[in-house]
């Protein structure tokens, strides 16, 4: 039984952010014609940004795109600052940083946000921190990252840290919505990358759910690339997950 209330068509479609993992502008404005009218989030990834820049972005929200911007920013909290402020002026709705960064990378994040909005009217853009990347699995967390424990303790470990900062929420597998969510509140958010319809192929994702799957255990907001961007009918395949979510 979903924990959630029935959702209507638009706000299904506003839980799903699409990847725009293109190596240009070209690609994007492509699969944009193809989804037009749909009211998805779009997010752009460190390919498709190095390639098209902040013009790219600011197009994007001239046009009434909701826009998560996924740059990943984990440097010395200085660096971040900046970072965060300039990004916070393009207008963007959701960004992110790694929460391996720790606090003070944090909340240097938020102090660029909020110094960059003074005096602009812009709205706060929501601040997010990576947890685990969803192609990180039980080996490569101990083995190689060389962090003890299970991937789910690091998880919460990192999102406890990042509500402590003042960050509005994490990037963490569906699998692990229920912990976050019991462990920060119902009002953190959860933005969920790993997320496979029925039938699709995995990839390189080690901990995924599908879109119903992933709205059942309570997360806010969806990132869903290849499933969309590499099917025969992209607007057809987004289609379909939003009925997926509606009837839940």
């Amino acid at each position: 039984m979903s924990n959630v209330h029935t959702l209507t068509r638009e706000e299904a479609a506003g839980r799903v952010m699409v990847a725009l993992d293109y190596p240009d502008a070209a690609g994007a404005e492509k699969l944009l014609r193809e989804l037009d009218g749909i009211p998805c989030f779009v997010k752009v990834g460190m390919q498709l940004y190095y390639a098209a820049g902040p013009a790219f972005i600011e197009g994007l929200k001239k046009r009434g795109y909701h826009v998560f911007l996924d740059l990943k920013m984990h440097d010395i909290p200085n660096t971040v600052k900046g970072g965060a402020n300039s990004i916070a002026k393009l207008g963007v709705d959701v960004f992110n940083v790694h929460a391996a960064g720790g606090l003070k990378m944090m909340e240097a994040a938020v102090e660029g946000v909020e110094q960059a909005l003074v005096g602009t009217g812009l709205k706060r853009p929501l601040i997010i921190a990576v947890t685990q990347l969803t192609s990180t699995s039980q080996p490569v967390l101990n083995d190689e990252i060389g962090i003890a424990g299970t991937v789910e303790q690091a998880v919460v470990r990192y999102a406890e840290l990042t509500k402590q900062a003042g960050l509005d929420g994490v990037v963490a597998s569906p699998k692990e919505v229920g912990l976050i969510k019991n462990t920060c509140g119902l009002a953190f958010k959860t933005i969920t990358p790993g997320i496979r319809p029925a039938g699709a192929d995995i990839g390189d994702q080690s901990r995924i759910m599908t879109p119903g799957q992933a709205l059942d255990a309570g997360t806010d907001y969806m990132v869903i690339g290849r499933p969309i961007t590499a099917a025969a009918d992209p607007r057809a395949a987004l289609e379909t997950i939003i009925e997926e979510l509606v009837q839940r």
